[in-house]
């Protein structure tokens, strides 16, 4: 159900591919073999390396959708559009601090890019370095004023402090925006069941889910409070992929692009399509 703080998109449990959920990744297996002999072909070309990436990244390939970033980067090495794709790529392997490098090239500091400084944000929390985070996301609001996107993160990176009321405040701000997508709601959710307001978070959840399944997952968040060091489980679910569902989730109706009970740092879009945009947002 819950998901919300990436890339990387929204860092996206991880940084999260920004890829439509409608694909399957059939769907997605089948570009990245249409892409790869205009890739083999056009190595040198930095928007079909982005695309060739991104379809590898939604089929599963995200290793092999690294490297291709890797050499795009070598070739193109001012090229601030493969820069933020790479370092998005490379923090949903993991490499947070290789992540963080490649992001620093995709903008400057005269000319911040929101979306950047979004998900440098959510890598910086997904490391631990909650209070840099905020800062960023700080920088990023102040570009662009109540972002939901931005406003999200920053919620979840109050969550993981353990702000429980002040991630409450800001993701309830990040939901009232009309740009707000079912990510965001979900993450007011999780935090409203982490106080223990069960009924009212599943209120909030049945706005996207049917109400079978919204009510395993707040169950599954029941669960997940009750065990023991569920603080650090829940920690986990915030900066990782997401956990095994309970059989009370696995239970309930199957429907495609939700997931369990999570959080999702993430940025807005893929970072493969906006980091070339102008940081005046």
């Amino acid at each position: 159900m819950l998901g919300g703080c990436a890339a990387t998109g929204d860092i996206t449990g991880s940084l999260g591919t920004s890829t439509n959920a409608a694909q399957s990744q059939g769907d997605w297996r089948q570009r990245a073999d249409s892409l790869a002999e205009r890739y083999r072909r056009d190595p040198a070309n930095p928007d079909v390396a982005i695309e060739y990436s991104k379809a590898l990244r939604a089929s599963g390939q995200r290793a092999q959708a690294a490297a291709v970033l890797q050499q795009s980067a070598l070739r193109n090495p001012k090229n601030p559009k493969v820069a933020g794709a790479y370092g998005r790529a490379l923090a949903d392997n993991g490499q947070f601090g290789e992540a963080l490098e490649a992001l620093s090239r995709a903008h400057s500091p005269d000319q911040p890019d929101w979306r950047i400084l979004n998900v440098q944000g959510a890598v910086l929390d997904q490391m631990g370095r909650s209070a840099e985070a905020k800062g960023l996301y700080q920088q990023a609001l102040a570009i662009n004023p109540e972002e939901p996107s931005v406003l999200s993160n920053l919620g979840l990176s109050y969550m993981l402090s353990k702000d429980l009321a002040q991630a409450e405040s800001v993701l309830r701000r990040a939901s009232a925006q009309a740009r707000a997508d079912a990510r965001v709601r979900q993450n007011l959710a999780l935090v409203v069941g982490l106080q223990g307001h069960f009924e009212e978070a599943e209120r909030i959840v049945s706005k996207d889910l049917p109400p079978a399944e919204a009510h395993a997952n707040v169950a599954y968040l029941r669960e997940m409070l009750s065990q023991p060091n569920n603080w650090k489980q829940i920690g986990s679910t915030a900066t990782s992929a997401a956990p095994k569902p309970s059989a009370t989730a696995r239970r309930a109706p199957a429907r495609q692009g939700t997931r369990s009970l999570t959080a999702e740092l993430r940025g807005t879009a893929d970072l493969s399509t906006t980091a070339s945009a102008q940081p005046a947002h």
